[in-house]
Order: structure tokens, then sequence, then C-alpha cells
């Protein structure tokens, strides 16, 4: 398997960006992107997959400033090996939000306060309480049942705030929709059916007349379980913040999984027949990796130029499940060259099946130099081991 990657021209510039800058931490506003770098699933020809898949993961990139806000997409997956390439602006998006997979879905109740970064549920526990729309206040996030909160954004616990115009607020207000985070292993179920026509994507709970109401009526909880065939493992001496993008919302590299020195966590594989899709086209999910030691206040951010941290994390992990077969990547970062200060690769689980070999180690990524790789959990479960 090979992941191969292609510089485009900006669409706003003209200019060829290879390690372009990016939006600075603690900076919540919804800024177009000159580069987006999506991976393809192709056939052993090097031909891209049609209608089986969509793209396989995306590198955020320059974030130049602009009163058009645009969207990435995230990660998808169908089969055999990945190439990736760039992309213009996604338009619109349609949502389902049906259970994915291992576990029941998995919801948000009513009341004050959130979970913190690991949330209040064991690894695959169901739920019990629904979501009750019009009880809780804009200026509430949900508690409990899969939601945490991101007290380190600045937005109240949010992971972000936005209209459907692409204006953002610091504060959960009435137009908007304000998208939260869910613990480890599971992912939000809220985001409208009708999206912005100019691709950029809107998630979280709508606030109306001060209060919060579900976008997607057809889930009754806030977050769902994802299907259990992956998790990461840390066998390094440091804790590692692993950093999911908010999507559909803004982005941001904000959503935490921090696996713990001789621990682990499920990654989230949505189930992409059922998920959130962009123009028709499944999508996964994808994390920026920090290097070991970082802390989630500090990692789970946008950086700055050269920081090393959030979108200048060096190493990025793409995950999803369709059609029966679990998808992982490990894919370099194109805004940072600098090799992490772990090792990481992709195993199976005892008695599992995998198609592919994916590693990272030196610095060097398996069968593909600089490129990444990926691999295909046929049955079972794999893990991303760091080391």
């Amino acid at each position: 398997m090979k992941l191969s990657t292609l510089l485009f021209l900006s669409a706003s510039s003209g200019m060829v960006l290879g390690a372009p800058t990016v939006k600075r931490s603690h900076e919540h506003h919804r800024e177009k992107r000159d580069v987006v770098y999506v991976t393809q699933y192709v056939d052993g020809n090097g031909n891209a997959i049609q209608g089986n898949g969509g793209a396989s993961t995306t590198v955020a990139t320059q974030a130049p400033a602009s009163s058009a806000p645009t969207s990435t997409l995230s990660p998808g997956s169908s089969s055999a090996a990945p190439v990736t390439s760039s992309s213009a602006a996604p338009s619109s998006s349609s949502s389902s939000s049906s259970g994915s997979g291992s576990g029941s879905s998995s919801g948000s109740s009513s009341g004050s306060g959130a979970g913190g970064v690991d949330g209040d549920l064991s690894d695959f526990s169901g739920p019990d309480k629904e979501f009750e729309d019009g009880t809780i206040p804009c200026s509430q996030l949900p508690s409990g049942q899969g939601v945490v909160s991101l007290d380190w954004v600045g937005l109240d616990g949010w992971a972000s705030i936005m209209n459907m115009d692409g204006n953002t607020a610091t504060s959960c207000q009435d137009g908007h929709y304000c998208s939260y985070a869910c613990q480890a292993g599971m992912s939000k179920t809220q985001w409208p059916s009708e999206q912005p026509s100019d691709g950029r994507s809107v998630g979280g709970l709508y606030c109306k007349d001060g209060l919060l109401y579900r976008s997607n009526q057809n889930s009754k909880y806030l977050c769902e379980w994802d299907q259990n065939s992956a998790s990461a493992v840390n066998q390094v001496s440091d804790s590692i913040a692993l950093c999911r993008t908010d999507y559909p919302g803004s982005e941001n590299m904000v959503i935490p999984t921090v696996v713990g020195a001789g621990s682990s966590k499920p990654i989230s594989c949505v189930n992409e027949d059922s998920y959130y899709q962009w123009q028709g086209k499944k999508t996964s999910t994808q994390y920026y990796v920090n290097n070991a030691g970082v802390s989630v206040e500090d990692g789970c951010i946008w950086g700055t130029s050269g920081s090393g941290v959030g979108n200048w994390a060096p190493v990025v992990l793409g995950a999803g499940y369709t059609n029966g077969i679990t998808y992982l990547s490990i894919i370099p970062n194109p805004n940072n060259n600098t090799p992490p200060n772990y090792n990481v690769k992709i195993v199976a689980t005892e008695g599992s099946s995998i198609n592919g070999d994916c590693k990272l180690e030196n610095g060097v990524y398996s069968g593909s130099g600089s490129d990444g790789c990926t691999v295909s959990v046929t049955s079972g479960s794999a893990e991303f081991v760091f080391y």
C-alpha cells in the first residue's frame, strides 16, 4: 500500500504550498484555507475508487484571513491503498446518526457541567438518558453520557460556535450551532442535514431562544459509540495527546484522547456507512498526534508556525470503518518534517487479521518512505502502538 502526497496550486494565492502556516492557537475564526490534502483510496491500477468511499484523511494547511470560510474533508475510506491529493472547498453534506458497531449509542443528558477529558462512561458502556430539546440553556454545556468539556479552548467548554454564515462567537448564542466533544471512542451525533453551500461544515446543538435543541432529530443522544476496532497503546514513558478534529464543525484539532504511559484508549472509528457525509462521500476521523509529554492544554489547539503542537504536530492518524472493514493510517503532517519523539506502528490484536504493514520508525514510514501508510483490518481489531 502506498500513500503519495501531491501538492496543488493554492486556490486563492496561486502558489504551490508545501508546509504553509496555519491558524494560531485560541483563534476561533473560520478562515478559508488555500490547500487541502485529501487521501483517496485507489485500486491496484492507481485509479480512484468512486462511489464506495471518499477521502481518507485531510491535513489542514494554510488559513489566510478571509470572510468566506470553507471546510476540509474529514477522513473516509473504501478499499485498497490510498493516494493523497488536494481538494477545493467541499460543499454540502448530509447527516445520519445511527449507531456504529460495538456498544450502543451513547448520549448526553441535561444537567450542569460536563465530564473531564476522559468523560464519565467506561469504554463501550451504554447511555441511559436521552437529550431533551429546549430544557438546557445555551450558556450551559450538557453534562455526562459521553460529553466532555474543553476548558482550555476558551469557549465555555464547547469545541466551536458558528452560524450558517460562518460567523463565530465565544459563547453559545441564538442562531449558532454549538459543537461539543465526546470522550475517546465516541463521536457527536448532532449536525444539520442542510449544510452551507460554500463547503463549510457545521455541527453541534442549535441555540434558539436561549435554549439548546438537537440539530439532528434522528438521534436522541449527543454522543454515540464508534466501531470497536482500533485503540491507541502507549509504551513510552510520557503521556501522548491525540487531538481529533472537530468535524463536522470548525475542524479545530481540540477533541482529546490522552493516552497515559503504559495505558490504552479507544480510537474513534466512525461507521462511514451511516455517519456524516460530505457531498455524498463517506467521512471518518483524523487525529493530530503531539510529541510524548505535550499536555492536552498545550497540544489540542491550533499551534503557531514551528511550534510542533496541534496542527503542527508531527503525525496524523486516520481511522474509519466501512463495508465491514476498518482502515487505519499513519500519515506525515506536511506542516512538520521533524520526526516525533516516539515510534508508532499498527498491529493486529490477538486473533485479528490485517492487510498491509504500517509503521513510523526512526522517522521513516514503512513501504513508502515519507508518504505514510495504511492498513485494512479485515477481522477483529488493531492497535496504534507507540513505542
